[in-house]
């Protein structure tokens, strides 16, 4: 109870004092009424050095929208993954499509399926991602990604406050929801200077038990998050905690389809990021993570260190290179893996 009274005060005190709200999609509605097209491409090259290795050309996303503002206080995003190595075959899927009720900048309300509100990585955009990758606790421990919902968001970067709190059915993209459980979903940051914030997120969900004679699932998640960017520094973390009975969810980032595994498990994880932006255009980045899979197992940690550098011909184009360095506590495999991903945005 005193943990339920604590979350409440914090919305509270975000929605007094947030000015303005930030979309949950890619890319924020332009102020112009009518259509707005928009999208990006990766293409990418990946050579995994695995006992046998591996090398393939293909598309890590491949995705276009439609955005825009209409008269009056509305607001519309609507985004589609067309690439055929997403979703197991060669046809385009609904990603996101949420209309926003946009009046109050500091409480706006938005319905449809969008990105969780959970963590600063995975509402980190794709487009926008330090590393090709988001880290394995991310992918882990937020599935599902997205998720229909009723969502009320306020802040922006210039606020002392940003929150965002959603009532989602659980089930993940476009999953229809089989009992009348939801999950609760929420994230709030501190921003005392306009270089840096920390943050929190917790997510509370049940559902039914697919055996009648089980108790229902549970679902437990906290994260803690914070950033810094200073002098052409920016350093960033996050840690994420869960725990799940019943059944859980493992994989899912980025639209694809997590996997159900039934039993009980304790899992956590955290990454930090370095990197520096030089007078050429250049980021070079490191990135740390870890993972374990199930705390009550000795030695289950797992690591990966991803060495990178990041170039913009532009402002629309960027060059990723990415060698990620794995390590597992348990046993030693070659599971390395080297990227190179271009993109496009438009």
């Amino acid at each position: 109870m005193l943990m339920l009274r604590k979350i409440i005060f914090l919305f509270v005190t975000a929605f007094l004092f947030a000015a303005n709200a930030n979309a949950q999609g890619c890319a924020e509605p332009v102020s112009e009424e009518g259509v707005n097209v928009f999208g990006y491409l990766q293409t990418q090259y990946d050579y995994n050095l695995f006992d046998s290795p591996e090398s393939n050309f293909g598309f890590n996303r491949s995705r276009i929208g439609v955005m825009g503002n209409i008269p009056y206080d509305f607001s519309y995003y609507v985004l589609l993954e067309t690439s055929p190595f997403k979703k197991d075959g060669p046809k385009a899927y609904l990603l996101d499509a949420f209309i926003t009720y946009n009046r109050f900048s500091f409480a706006k309300v938005s319905m449809g399926s969008f990105k969780s509100p959970f963590g600063l990585e995975l509402n980190t955009p794709c487009h926008s991602l330090h590393t090709i990758n988001r880290s394995k606790v991310v992918n882990s421990l937020t599935a599902p990604d997205r998720d229909m919902g009723l969502m009320l968001l306020g802040g922006s970067d210039t606020t002392l406050l940003r929150y965002a709190i959603a009532i989602m059915n659980g089930t993940g993209l476009l999953a229809h929801d089989q009992d009348t459980y939801k999950d609760v979903v929420g994230r709030i940051m501190i921003q005392p200077t306009d270089w840096m914030h920390v943050g929190g997120s917790f997510k509370m969900g049940k559902s039914v038990n697919e055996d009648p004679s089980l108790d229902d699932n549970t679902t437990m998640r906290f994260g803690a998050e914070f950033e810094a960017n200073y002098a052409n520094f920016l350093v960033q973390g996050e840690y994420i905690y869960g725990e799940d009975d019943g059944s859980y969810l493992v994989g899912g980032g980025c639209g694809s389809d997590p996997e159900l595994v039934i039993g009980n498990v304790k899992r956590s994880g955290m990454f930090v990021t370095v990197l520096y932006n030089t007078p050429w255009n250049i980021q070079p980045v490191i990135k740390y993570e870890n993972f374990n899979s199930d705390i009550d197992i000795a030695d289950n940690m797992e690591q990966i260190t991803t060495f990178g550098v990041n170039y913009f011909f532009n402002e629309w184009t960027r060059l990723q290179v990415n060698y990620e360095y794995a390590a597992e506590q348990a046993r030693e495999i070659k599971n390395d893996r080297l990227m190179v991903q271009l993109q496009v945005r438009f």
